[in-house]
């Protein structure tokens, strides 16, 4: 057999001797192995709750590339599981046992193993299984690893005895933190990050004899025990058995108070003595072990009492308990002084070590163990995008990230971290949690107010789980659709960039930062600093993509009045962060060349900072500053020295904390520049509360996904919905009509609420809970039939609803040219062909980004562009069935070709599809009137103008707007085009008049 004649090889048996010799003396008496896998074809590549193989990783380039192949010298059987992979995050791959079906049981036996073929690349590579709950995704995880240091194959036996409890990726306070190995779902594998490179695994089976003597665990039910001076800590000592039987030994286990920063006799009352478990104790059963404090009259830092635990008979736990008298007396824990006097206290405190610590954020999957929180003294965590616990509730994601506040809580300044998340419409990790449109629909809603309202709702949501920071809002102005971003956007015009960022306060509350430590309130974000929304087609060199991550060239100009405006009144409504861009921007005339945003002095300490007056905290973007030239000491000092505070270093934290320490030790970025990034860092945290009350208040995580939020989304979505053509007033429809409803769009909630929706990238299908613009036009009372793919016949019906568009995509992974653009495809055509030559059709397009219709626009009698409207489908049907009126207005300019690209409001050359601003409305009564009607709105808006009468100026341009829409109907030419949309532009800016007079000269271009 094959694995005979791989044990006679001189090399493989040289490599198998460790692990021959470990086993030798059971080999006689073990009973024969139980495959797992064999990947003969017995299992298939699918996703859960059917049982398979799947991929999974941190982006979409992460997850490997599976494959069956045939090898020669293939372990087990003919074929072997291979896999291809380049990982910059995470990523691996996993075998799921179907949910439907019973859990296996392993508890009979001593461990797991498997055939590897090692590339002797010194890489340690996490091996997970599964134990407990409902199914694999609802499981405990136990983890230990392997190291890949030899060539070739070898089998890899891992006793179950190695596998300790992975505490940062649970179900809700576990299940019962015992590896029972009664109830299995599975097991994972995660690749090494960093290699462009293959793998190989065969027989994955179980193996020998349960070893009793191995079986059991002592657990301690935390690792840190903050307690206050004077206070007692209990440490609740237990033990486990695998397969949860009794012990068959005594178990015993000596403790000392000993070591640490506290002094024993002065700051605690020693203990010493030890518990025994005897033969016979029920798994789980406990101890406790109390440490008392003593209390005195001077302030201290906080002291730490290790419990030294001697364990004889089990597995000790992973790491040692720590006792921590709490920080007290200093001024900086006062609430009652200034948040600037506790600042100054603190940062006059804190060593090099701290501060580099402070100034450090990482991606919670990459921290491990946990006590390098504590360890490093971190200041943040984040979660990447679709980076969530498991089972990815309001409650799992509170105990996740309060767990990583208790590691905070063994510093010796107890400095809570700020643990931070991409809620960009809506706290969109969340499963269930409600989703807003993307920020292009809230652009089309033209309303300042209701903005607000969204980033009030995703507060609330983000904050009842824990978090307090969200990366959002993003103030870019799109300037090219091709750009896989553009629907982050408000929009194209600067000015009503600036006019919905009343979702800061949204978010924040006011401005001058004293709401920030209510529970429904959390930090914003304004990203991405600066010009992201202008770079040019074709200037990326980051991987694949095109547009995004690239060139941004522009006059100081230019500079100045699209792109860093906005973030002027950002910086005005007090935002607590802002994070640059990964792009580069290219200033013409200054010879400098294009300078990566990351290493931007000029822009990020010169502008933002100098000039603007920005006090709160600069955040790199992920791993942003390693796309700065220079090797990787460089990219610090040069990111740190621009004027950036803290930075993500997702999966590199231990060699940014490091490489800062030496930077500033060298010289080369002063201490000045350190402790102004900390003290601003801390100023927030400060400001939030979180040195009060660092834990998660979930007070409001019943109203996650309440009635009332989804309220708020219903009509963020019925508002953004933009009717760009409506011949013979196909809109609003009848309930008394029979409508057919096709379409690839129509009823799916991945497709509707766009990228970043549960993972980085979205995905199609039902993924979150909401309401599909299908199920909104059933729930409305209508007479609806549905073919998704327009097979079904269309006689009888009154008219069709045709609902196409985009897939889920995010960044750059959307640019046009890198696997996208802006056409239907060839089966939302063939659904639009079919249903609008048959009846009458109304055609919606979900999508981040203008779509090109026009060849197919005379077949079309009501076209609707629906963005990305979220959740709430029902705001959809709403303004479909004339519930509410259309009101949307285009937030960027809808081309006729790819090749007018960019276009924008305010261009010279100006010939749209339809201009910027351009919206039909469906309200029962609309301004009629020619010329004359006209001229009594310009009076009116030169009087409001002169009054400053906001809401009298808006008004008079929305009625001149809607009498000039219907003057032009379907005829719009390059005449009309331009005055139409600069008439928007002026409105948005307050030059109400001015706004009227190009109307009219649209008017008369008719």
């Amino acid at each position: 057999m094959r694995r005979t004649a791989l044990l006679v090889s001189a090399a493989l048996l040289t490599g198998l001797l460790p692990l021959a010799s470990a086993s030798a003396a059971a080999q006689a008496d073990d009973p024969s192995p139980v495959p797992v896998d064999t990947f003969e074809g017995e299992v298939p590549f699918a996703n859960p709750p059917a049982e398979g193989l799947f991929t999974w990783g941190g982006d979409t380039d992460d997850p490997p590339q599976l494959a069956l192949t045939a090898r020669a010298d293939a372990p087990e059987g003919a074929k072997v599981l291979t896999g291809t992979y380049d990982i910059s995050g995470y990523g691996g791959y996993s075998h799921d046992f179907a949910s439907g079906q019973p859990a296996h049981d392993w508890s009979a036996h001593k461990g797991i193993r498997f055939w590897w073929d090692g590339q002797n690349n010194g890489k340690k590579i996490p091996f997970e299984i599964k134990d407990g709950g409902a199914n694999g995704a609802a499981s405990e995880l136990w983890t230990t690893s392997f190291t890949d240091d030899f060539t070739g194959w070898k089998q890899i036996e891992i006793p179950f005895a190695d596998f300790a409890y992975r505490t940062d990726y649970q179900p809700v306070g576990g299940i019962d933190h015992i590896l029972g190995l009664t109830e299995m779902w599975g097991y994972s594998l995660t690749l090494p990050v960093g290699l462009k490179a293959q793998f190989a695994i065969d027989g994955v089976e179980l193996y020998g004899t349960a070893d009793q003597s191995l079986r059991a665990s002592v657990l301690t039910d935390s690792t840190v025990y903050p307690v206050k001076e004077g206070g007692r800590a209990n440490v609740k000592v237990s033990v486990a058995t695998t397969g949860a039987l009794p012990l068959d030994e005594p178990v015993t286990v000596a403790y000392e108070t000993t070591g640490g920063t506290a002094d024993s006799g002065k700051d605690y009352k020693p203990v010493k003595g030890s518990i025994t478990f005897p033969a016979g104790t029920a798994s789980g059963a406990s101890r406790t072990v109390s440490v008392t404090t003593v209390k005195d009259r001077s302030g201290e830092s906080a002291e730490t009492i290790p419990l030294k635990l001697t364990v004889t008979g089990a597995k000790p736990p992973v790491g040692t308990p720590q006792v921590v008298i709490d920080a007290h007396g200093l001024p900086y824990l006062d609430p009652k002084l200034s948040v600037e006097k506790r600042v100054a206290d603190l940062v006059s405190r804190l060593s090099l070590a701290e501060k580099a610590g402070q100034m450090t954020q990482a991606e919670r999957n990459a921290i491990n163990p946990q006590s390098d929180i504590a360890t490093y003294a971190l200041g943040s965590l984040l979660s990447g995008g679709g980076s969530t616990p498991t089972p990815n509730t309001p409650e799992a994601w509170a105990k996740m990230i309060d767990s990583f506040q208790l590691q905070a809580q063994a510093t010796r300044f107890q400095i809570p971290l700020i643990y931070g998340v991409d809620a960009v419409h809506g706290h969109n990790n969340l499963v269930g949690a409600t989703v807003m449109p993307h920020n292009i629909g809230i652009g089309a809603t033209r309303d300042p107010q209701l903005a607000e309202e969204t980033g009030e709702v995703t507060a609330a949501e983000v904050r009842a789980t824990g978090i307090p920071w969200t990366f959002a809002p993003c103030l870019c102005v799109t300037r090219d659709e091709r750009w896989g971003r553009s629907y982050e956007s408000f929009g194209e015009d600067p000015a009503l960039v600036e006019s919905l960022e009343t979702i800061i306060q949204g978010l924040q509350g006011r401005a001058n930062g004293k709401d920030l430590s209510d529970s429904d309130r959390v930090l914003a974000t304004a990203k991405h600093f600066v010009g992201d929304g202008g770079t040019e087609y074709g200037s990326s060199t980051s991987g694949s993509y095109t547009i995004d991550q690239g060139i941004t060239k522009v006059t100081e100009q230019e500079l100045e009045a699209v792109h860093l405006a906005p973030y002027q009144d950002a910086v005005d409504r007090g935002v607590g962060s802002v994070m640059p861009s990964y792009s580069s921007v290219d200033i013409v005339g200054d010879d400098a060349g294009p300078v990566k945003m990351h290493a931007n002095a000029a822009l990020i300490n010169g502008v933002l900072k100098d000039e603007m007056g920005f006090d709160g905290f600069v955040i790199s973007d992920w791993d942003g500053i390693n796309q700065i030239p220079g090797d990787y000491a460089s990219d610090v000092r040069t990111s740190v020295n621009a004027g950036m505070d803290m930075v993500m270093v997702p999966y590199a934290y231990k060699d940014f904390h490091t490489t800062l320490i030496s930077e500033v030790n060298a010289g080369r970025i002063s201490e000045a520049r350190v402790d102004d990034a900390v003290s601003r860092i801390l100023t927030q945290k400060f400001k939030l509360g979180l040195f009060e009350e660092p834990y998660a208040d979930t007070s409001g995580a019943s109203d996650i996904g309440s009635p009332e939020h989804r309220a708020v989304a219903r009509e963020a979505a019925a508002e953004s919905q933009v009717l760009l053509k409506n011949a013979g007033s196909v809109l609003p429809l009848k309930k008394s009509q029979k409508v057919y409803v096709a379409g690839s769009n129509a009823d799916d909630i991945g497709n509707q609420t766009g990228g970043w929706t549960i993972t980085w990238q979205g995905s199609s299908g039902a993924i979150t809970e909401g309401t599909t613009i299908l199920e909104g036009l059933q729930q409305a009372g209508g007479n609806v039939t549905y073919s998704k793919d327009a097979s079904a016949s269309t006689a009888g019906y009154d008219v069709g609803v045709v609902v196409v568009g985009e897939t889920p995509y995010a960044e750059g992974v959307g640019d046009v040219g890198n696997g996208n653009d802006l056409e239907l495809t060839a089966a939302d055509k063939a659904a639009v062909d079919k249903v609008c030559g048959a009846i009458k059709c109304v055609v919606l397009t979900v999508s981040g980004r203008p779509q090109l219709v026009g060849d197919r626009l005379g077949d079309i009698d009501a076209l609707v562009a629906s963005w990305l409207p979220g959740t709430e489908g029902s705001g959809v049907a709403d303004v479909l069935y004339g519930k509410r009126p259309f009101t949307g207005q285009l937030p960027v300019t809808w081309p006729k070709s790819e090749s007018q690209l960019p276009i924008n409001v305010g261009d010279t050359s100006y010939d749209p599809q339809f201009p910027y601003g351009w919206g039909l409305t469906t309200l029962t009564r609309t301004p009629e009137g020619g010329t004359a009607t006209l001229k009594a709105l310009a009076l009116a808006a030169k009087a409001a103008e002169r009054t400053g009468s906001a809401k009298a100026g808006q008004a008079a341009v929305t009625k001149a707007r809607l009498l000039v829409q219907q003057k032009i109907g379907t005829t719009i030419t390059a005449a009309v085009s331009k005055p139409f949309a600069d008439a928007d532009h002026l409105l948005l800016t307050g030059r109400y008049e001015d706004a009227v007079a190009k109307l009219r000269e649209a008017y008369a271009a008719t």
